[in-house]
């Protein structure tokens, strides 16, 4: 979008034009803005410009860098360095995750809150009585309640109930006489007995898990073996390698002791058939035979004698598919739907750390839901040490319902870092072979790894655990082309991940890294890769995934853009329910998508194509105000956005971004 220059063709001297055209200064941008879109003349831009230099609470980056350096430096480093500019002491810049931020506690949104028990209509059986703290008397709750945000609710539109009944922020549509709750009988009947939402977290798991009372058989077997002596004297360790592969090759092709003739454990599957059917066939010790560990009583199962074996395990037939990565914050469930809906054909819940799993966290819990249109769907644990990942992985196989698990070994920030997890496990070698060979042992699933290029930047270590992770049993690696110091500010090296593609086959390798368009995307394809991950591209553009497909360019325009916000917002209302609660934080995920949402530059205002993900356009007035507002970097603007989808925000509401790396205060 810099002016002066053009691509050598027709097409590219129309773009240099258009880039011309549209390109503004700040002033004149915020200008825009304020004045609906309506154009100004200078004298009142000039005013303005005045009044925003002598009180602007919430400033901006002093200038926006639209092409890489020579070196390859992104955004995040260029901004604000070498230019030799007094910057206000209030306008210092804020790096990294934002663990201070203010933010708006629940009890803030609404002083009044009505009881569940009375929103269920069995306000009689209140768990607490008289002890109750929420409000019982629908009069008085009414009185008080916020107005409504609109005539029609997506709940009740969708499922013909709300149960949020008269707590709900779009009641109107279904509260009769006396706020009763109106029922739509056809409607409902087509979703009885259907899961929209799998992987909940039960009252009665909880209750295990917080009273320590839940059984993990196999995770207490593998962390014994660890702890035994073996015959070269070491305990746990690098011992472990002669345990954990023993306890996996005995499984599979080794012979058991005490069987007689029988020369393998099982009868291999035949290609294509059931695991399971082929387990029946198996030959069963009978008593007087040998030693069988496990007595029974009663008909004899598969699932009573045989243990999968790693072989038999549900391979992942993902060559050449489009990997939704897993997102903090931003990939939550409803974000999910939206970017499956434009053509993601792998989805992976956020990252979840495995302690908190441990402690029946509810709000952990949340991050592995699973929509019933992500059909092959993962999570990823955040862990560093073997009995809490081994356990937590024990914990999932037999509670939820997911195709593979990832291991988290790819996080930089310092929070977990300083733990032992994340990257710090590349280099904590011994502590790493333990959890992928303990969690591969209990799993049922494949098992895949999420890695970095190394630590230190100019180290990279990935060449040489990748072959470690192949002979550990990890089922697919994904590699992010950046070390743990680089972060984002550099560019991905697809070189890199080209070589330890190579070094990995026949495993599986997915690369990672600066993809937001279908030519990166076949570019990164032609480096021997078995697929891609798109993490930062798809919360810029989530269409990303229907242009790689289409292989096109897709000018979406600013109500195109529009609607998908407002599926999400529906999506939310949906996830998180329609009341104030849940209206608010459907508003604050939606304000962090938008943190990333407004780096899209519009491909009819490009002068050249594509935009690279490390490019920050100048500031632009687009074809229309929708546009110009979107690409606004101000949190007020993303406020504003916000409003035009749920209404206004509550009395002293404030927002800043999670990920405040490109963001300033």
């Amino acid at each position: 979008m810099e002016c002066g220059s053009g691509t050598g063709d027709g097409s590219g001297s129309s773009r240099a034009v258009w880039g011309c055209r549209f390109v503004a200064s700040r002033e004149r941008f915020h200008a825009y803005l304020r004045a609906s879109g309506e154009h100004r003349d200078d004298g009142e831009a000039e005013e303005e410009e005045e009044e925003e230099e002598a009180g602007s609470e919430q400033s901006e980056p002093p200038a926006k860098r639209g092409r890489l350096s020579e070196h390859g430096l992104g955004a995040e480093s260029q901004e604000g360095v070498g230019e030799g500019e007094n910057v206000p002491a209030e306008r210092k810049r804020a790096r990294g995750q934002n663990k201070s931020r203010p933010c708006m506690k629940p009890n803030h949104y609404e002083k009044s809150r009505l009881c569940p028990s009375v929103t269920q209509g069995c306000a009689d059986k209140c768990y607490f009585g008289p002890r109750c703290r929420f409000l019982h008397d629908i009069s008085e709750y009414m009185a008080t309640k916020p107005a409504d945000l609109g005539h029609s609710c997506v709940l009740f539109e969708t499922f013909g109930k709300c149960i949020y009944g008269i707590t709900c922020r779009f009641a109107k549509a279904h509260l009769g006489d006396g706020y009763q709750n109106i029922i739509n009988t056809d409607l409902t009947k087509q979703w009885e007995g259907k899961s929209l939402v799998r992987n909940n977290l039960s009252k009665d798991l909880q209750h295990q898990l917080r009273k320590k009372k839940f059984s993990f058989k196999k995770a207490d077997e593998y962390l014994r073996s660890l702890a035994k002596p073996h015959k070269n004297g070491g305990k746990g360790g690098k011992a472990l390698g002669c345990s954990a592969e023993h306890l996996e090759a005995s499984n599979c092709t080794m012979p058991q002791e005490g069987l007689g003739d029988t020369p393998e454990c099982l009868v291999l599957p035949e290609e294509g058939g059931d695991p399971k059917q082929a387990a029946l066939q198996s030959p069963i010790p009978i008593e007087g035979e040998g030693e069988c560990p496990i007595k029974t009583a009663g008909l004899v199962t598969d699932e009573d004698i045989v243990k999968l074996r790693p072989c038999e395990k549900k391979k992942l037939e993902i060559q050449g598919k489009l990997y939704l990565a897993p997102l903090t914050t931003c990939g939550n469930l409803p974000f999910r739907r939206i970017c499956k809906r434009f053509g993601a054909d792998i989805t992976c819940g956020e990252m979840a750390v495995c302690t908190n799993l441990l402690q029946g966290q509810s709000s952990e819990w949340a991050l592995l839901k699973r929509h019933h249109t992500e059909d092959v769907f993962g999570v990823q644990l955040e862990g560093a040490f073997p009995d809490t990942m081994t356990k937590c992985a024990e914990l999932l196989n037999q509670t939820i319902d997911v195709d593979f698990v990832d291991i988290n070994v790819g996080c930089p920030i310092d929070l977990v870092y300083k733990k032992g997890g994340g990257c710090a496990l590349m280099t904590r070698t011994n502590k790493f072979e333990q959890i992928v060979r303990g969690m591969n042992l209990v799993l049922d699933v494949p098992l895949t790894v999420k890695i970095r290029t190394g630590v230190q930047e100019k180290i990279n270590v990935a060449h040489k655990i990748i072959p470690k992770l192949r002979e550990w049993g990890a089922s697919m690696v994904t590699l992010h082309g950046r070390s743990r110091e680089q972060r984002y500010t550099r560019v991905a090296d697809w070189d890199y991940i080209a070589e330890c593609a190579k070094i990995a086959s026949p495993m599986p390798l997915f690369g990672n890294g600066d993809i937001l368009s279908f030519e990166d995307a076949n570019q990164a394809m032609q480096m021997g890769v078995s697929g891609i991950m798109i993490a930062r591209g798809a919360l810029i553009k989530p269409w990303l995934f229907t242009e790689i497909k289409e292989q096109r360019h897709w000018d979406i325009s600013s109500s195109e853009r529009f609607d998908i916000l407002k599926d999400f917002t529906n999506y939310g209302l949906e996830h998180w329910g329609s009341d104030t609660q849940g209206v608010e934080k459907t508003r604050k995920f939606l304000l962090e998508w938008l943190s990333f949402l407004c780096r899209y530059i519009p491909v009819g205002l490009l002068e050249h194509l594509p935009q690279k993900i490390n490019e920050r356009p100048p500031y632009y007035i687009g074809r229309d105000y929708l546009e110009t507002l979107m690409a606004s970097q101000n949190v007020d603007d993303w406020i504003k956005i916000s409003e035009l989808l749920l209404g206004p925000v509550p009395t002293n509401f404030t927002f800043l971004p999670k990920h405040k790396a490109n963001s300033y205060r």
